[in-house]
């Protein structure tokens, strides 16, 4: 059995209620559980919350189990890694065993598909690993970022060559997007993170598909590609 999770806590800081804002007449908390719901690898679905409006959106939709989450695993400061173990406990106190691989979900992907999550799945097996992240190509080039230190800056990443053309650039800086994290249970317990160095499989995702909303900036470009019909290809 494999698992998607959802995690949807009532407070944030950056944009008040952002899992249930609207967005092109859906909360945004609709557009993970239907991509959940949607995939052909994943059987079981859970949605995490201490808030009762999503509780009642994930009831009306068919999401097939509802985990309370308690006050302690809903401040600002708690990890995700301590809310996910959480689901994953409960989910092993009702069926009786853990689910074999599982995938995070945050909400705040919401033009994260059904698709890139049997894609991810299937290059997950394909590759034999027990650990994948999603990726987009970064937005600022590092050659182009500066570290600023007490006696001047340095590049994030010094050039090996001299560019004229942004073209010339190398393309294999990659940025966590957020969007996606699949693991094996196992493996996800004994090393407690989603990101291991060297052993997590990427998943590349175009950038129209990896915005993480945070703010109201983000809510309303997300509404404009929605609302437009955009294809996300």
């Amino acid at each position: 059995m494999n698992l998607a999770i959802i995690p949807a806590r009532f407070g944030s800081k950056g944009l008040p209620r952002k899992n249930v804002s609207l967005i092109g007449n859906k909360p945004m908390i609709q557009y993970s559980i239907e991509a959940a719901l949607q995939s052909k690898y994943f059987e079981d679905l859970v949605v995490s919350t201490d808030d009762m409006e999503v509780k009642k959106i994930s009831s009306e939709l068919g999401v097939p189990k509802i985990f309370h989450r308690g006050s302690r695993l809903s401040q600002d400061d708690t990890s995700m890694v301590e809310v996910v173990v959480d689901v994953l406990e409960k989910y092993k106190k009702k069926e009786g065993e853990f689910p074999e691989t599982f995938v995070l979900l945050q909400p705040t992907s919401p033009l994260r598909t059904s698709i890139d999550i049997d894609n991810s799945y299937e290059i997950l097996k394909k590759r034999k690993s027990k650990s994948l992240i999603s990726v987009s190509l970064m937005h600022e080039h590092p050659y182009e970022c500066l570290i600023e230190q007490k006696k001047g800056w340095t590049y994030l990443e010094t050039p090996k060559e001299k560019f004229y053309r942004r073209q010339d650039y190398s393309n294999n800086y990659f940025f966590i997007n957020g969007a996606i994290y699949m693991l094996n249970t196992s493996f996800f317990l004994e090393n407690k993170s989603f990101i291991i160095e060297g052993k997590s499989v990427l998943y590349k995702m175009p950038k129209n598909k990896s915005i993480d909303i945070d703010n109201k900036s983000d809510l309303d470009i997300v509404k404009l590609f929605i609302e437009n019909n955009n294809k996300f290809s």
